[in-house]
This record gives C-alpha cells, sequence and structure tokens, in this order.
C-alpha cells in the first residue's frame, strides 16, 4: 500500500478536528449552561485543574482517534473520508493497544502544553522557573521533529508513527 502523504493526512487531520471542535463546543456549553460548578475545578489546585481538563478534552479526543484509528474502525471519520487508514509495519490494521500508544505519543506535546499553561497561570509576576522553560521547549521540539519526519522521511512516517510502529497508508 501506497504511503499517505502529508497534505492527505492533514486534510484527514482538520476533518477530525471539526468532530473535536464541536466536541469542545458542547463541553463549554455543558459547563456554562447544564452543570456550572465544574468550572470551580479550574480554580483550585493546578494539579485538579488539570486532571479535569484531561478528563473532559484530552481524554475523550484520545479515545475519538485511539479507537477510530484501531482494527475496530480503521480509521477515524477523517482518514475515511481522505481514503486513509494506519496500518501496523507489515500493512494489517493496528489494535487497540498500538493505536493508544500511538495516540500517546502524538499527543504527548498537546498534553505538555496543557501542563505548561496551567502551571504558567499560577505564576507570580515575573517568575518562570527553568522547568517550564524546558518543557515549553520540548513541546516545540517535538511538534517540530513530527512535522519534519512526516514531510521529509521516505515514507511519510512521522516520529510517533516509528515508535509506535505504525504507518498512514493510502487504501
Amino acid at each position: 500500500m501506497p504511503s499517505a502523504g502529508i497534505w492527505i493526512r492533514l486534510k484527514a487531520f482538520t476533518l477530525d478536528y471539526l468532530w473535536v471542535f464541536l466536541y469542545l463546543c458542547l463541553v463549554v456549553l455543558i459547563t456554562m449552561v447544564a452543570a456550572p460548578d465544574i468550572q470551580g475545578y479550574f480554580n483550585g489546585s493546578v494539579w485538579v485543574a488539570q486532571l479535569t481538563g484531561f478528563l473532559l478534552v484530552t481524554l475523550p479526543v484520545s479515545l475519538y482517534f485511539a479507537i477510530g484509528d484501531s482494527v475496530l474502525f480503521k480509521g477515524t471519520y477523517g482518514k475515511r473520508k481522505m481514503g486513509i487508514q494506519v496500518v501496523n509495519v507489515h500493512g494489517q490494521p493496528i489494535g487497540i493497544l498500538r493505536s493508544a500508544i500511538r495516540v500517546i505519543l502524538k499527543f504527548l506535546p498537546w498534553e505538555l502544553s496543557h501542563f505548561l499553561v496551567y502551571r504558567l497561570v499560577s505564576l507570580s509576576e515575573g517568575e518562570f522557573p527553568l522547568y517550564l522553560m524546558l518543557i515549553g521547549s520540548l513541546v516545540y521540539l517535538l511538534i517540530f521533529i513530527y512535522i519534519l519526519t512526516a514531510i521529509f522521511s521516505k515514507e511519510n512516517r512521522s516520529l510517533y508513527d516509528r515508535l509506535s510502529g505504525t504507518a498512514v497508508v493510502c487504501k
């Protein structure tokens, strides 16, 4: 199977993020109208705020991609629409575990940036610890490497695809 190029992958990701955007709008609506008490979890402990954000946003979005790209659906909505699929190195659909590993690696910069933001908003004026600078640098470094490896590698495999033993191919 031929590998899926960067542009078709980007189109599929954009289609998927339309669904993610709709989900996020629903979360905002629920937390503002139906269950405003949830907002209180973001005002206390940084750890509680981050856990709440993880449970409301990161976990559901990650499950969408992990389950969608697995053998159960053979592609998220965007990938199916664009005619591409995530497979293992033998060209077979991936199981839930491999898909979950791929998603964890893929969204690591996203979750690290959440970690960073939750801590940045709690800092005092003029305070900026070295560890937060390092995490911020790591976020950008990972994104940069992910994009470059997806664009310039022989089979358009990103670093997270290589580490998880997957590839995105045209069906």
